[in-house]
């Protein structure tokens, strides 16, 4: 059968601590024997600043005036991100995989044009309550995906693991959001899920009271989950309407540090929105 033919799903691998890598490739490795179709994408934010740490190039964020937090990346930050995420979280990813009998292809944004996105010429940061423009940032807004790399990797039987660094129209590596590079990756792929692992259930009306969870969500009332959203959540919450609004029919924000954390997040132990 033709790998176009059977449903996709796509699985973004928080790079936060608290998210066990050894339970989310185990449980990878399992639904792949039962012919399931996915792709991973993976985050890498704790490797990247301790790396930065003990290079003395300590991380630094923005927040931008909509309130969405992202790391500021200028020359030398970008390649201390290229290190941490493509070098040492997407091979240990494709390592633990490669173990489990997976066939793992590890690969990031800049590998044959895989995600091709336009640098933003400047940003907008708010400080102490100032507004600065920021004009050396090496972070970019995704254009396109070429699924067809994607499907041919598929269609070899083996699992695509992407590290988020796209590549810019003059073939300089960008930094891109994770979570938002997944739904790029799941809405080019015309997948059916969405699934973003992180290191808490979901998102919650009172963090972090886990008995606030909010566990399910209709597609039209997606922007009002923005309210509960706090730092880096908020770009799940945009990633999650992006995927929606391009095809994908369920994303589901998961705990990515339990047992079988993709099984789990699919009995609804998250919070769904479809």
């Amino acid at each position: 059968m033709n790998d176009k033919n059977l449903k996709i799903m796509v699985v973004k691998i928080g790079g936060t601590e608290g998210v066990d890598f050894s339970r989310i490739c185990s449980n990878a490795a399992r639904l792949i024997t039962e012919d399931k179709k996915l792709i991973l994408v993976h985050g890498g934010s704790a490797e990247a600043n301790q790396l930065g740490v003990d290079l003395n190039i300590p991380p630094r964020f923005i927040t931008s005036p909509s309130g969405h937090t992202s790391r500021y990346t200028d020359q030398k930050t970008m390649e201390v991100f290229i290190m941490a995420v493509n070098g040492k979280v997407n091979s240990r990813l494709v390592s633990q995989l490669q173990e489990k009998g997976v066939n793992a292809f590890g690969l990031s944004g800049m590998d044959g044009r895989l995600i091709q996105a336009t640098r933003k010429e400047a940003i907008q940061s708010v400080e102490n309550g100032k507004r600065r423009i920021i004009r050396d940032d090496f972070s970019g807004k995704i254009d396109t995906v070429q699924a067809d790399l994607l499907h041919t990797l598929l269609a070899a039987e083996m699992l695509p693991v992407i590290a988020p660094i796209a590549i810019g129209k003059a073939g300089e590596p960008l930094n891109v959001d994770a979570d938002r590079a997944a739904a790029e990756v799941a809405a080019a792929m015309k997948a059916d899920t969405l699934i973003l692992l992180t290191a808490v259930p979901g998102l919650m009306k009172s963090f972090p009271d886990e008995r606030t969870l909010i566990k399910k969500v209709d597609r039209k009332d997606i922007t009002s989950l923005q309210e509960y959203a706090q730092g880096r959540m908020k770009n799940k919450v945009l990633g999650a309407q992006e995927a929606l609004e391009k095809g994908v029919s369920n994303v589901l924000i998961a705990d990515g540090s339990v047992e079988n954390p993709i099984d789990h997040a699919l009995a609804g132990n998250c919070t769904w929105i479809c």
